[in-house]
């Protein structure tokens, strides 16, 4: 097989995970049998552990039974924090198409256009997710067989600078979306009846 350099396995999953939400979000739409169930959100997890199950556990198994240099050492702390790394990522997953779900129908409660809020799903998550990275790493420094090793690292000036750019290009995002749906106008009212033949006009009344 070819080598795949370090920044090809960057760009692709950054591919994966920046697709990821709105690919997820019209497959449960498709799977959704009546509006307000979530019987199509669910199947949608289905899916999403079907295709995990063959690339996450099929995949490895095979390729430990015929390559040697793929068998493990299998250790304690190991299978718990990749376990717990697993469900982390299943948490999310199972949030990004039930926040999808929620912020459809919070637009159509409050009379706007449906996709008003769910296109702030994915700005928010991926400029939440790198910051709680980066601060998490300040004071959790695991080392072989001691997971429980903390300890607070003093960050330079990058660190508060690059959360504070995160939070105005978040906050940016979110605000040109606003205008726009701002520009477009809220709902318009019903059109008035028409007079019913026989009731005086109201306006013919008061002279205009």
């Amino acid at each position: 097989m070819p080598s795949i350099p370090w920044w090809g396995y960057v760009i692709i999953a950054g591919l994966a995970w920046g697709t990821y939400v709105p690919i997820i979000f019209y497959g449960g739409t498709e799977l959704t049998t009546k509006p307000g169930t979530i019987g199509g959100r669910l199947a949608s997890i289905l899916c999403v552990g079907v295709a995990y199950f063959v690339m996450a556990v099929v995949i490895p198994v095979v390729l430990m039974g015929l390559r040697e240099d793929a068998k493990p050492e299998w250790k304690s702390n190991g299978l718990v924090f990749s376990a717990l790394a697993g469900v982390a990522g299943a948490v999310g997953a199972i949030c990004v198409i039930f926040a999808s779900k929620a912020a459809v129908d919070a637009a159509k409660l409050e009379g706007v256009n449906p996709a008003t809020y769910r296109v702030f799903i994915a700005p928010l998550i991926f400029a939440l997710a790198p910051a709680i990275n980066t601060l998490l790493s300040l004071v959790w420094h695991p080392k072989p067989g001691d997971p429980w090793h903390f300890g607070f690292e003093v960050p330079g000036w990058k660190l508060p600078v690059g959360i504070l750019l995160v939070a105005v290009g978040t906050f940016l995002v979110l605000k040109s979306k606003e205008d726009m749906e701002a520009a477009k106008g809220g709902p318009k009212p019903p059109p008035a009846p028409a007079p019913v033949e026989g009731t005086p006009d109201p306006n013919a009344a008061s002279g205009s």
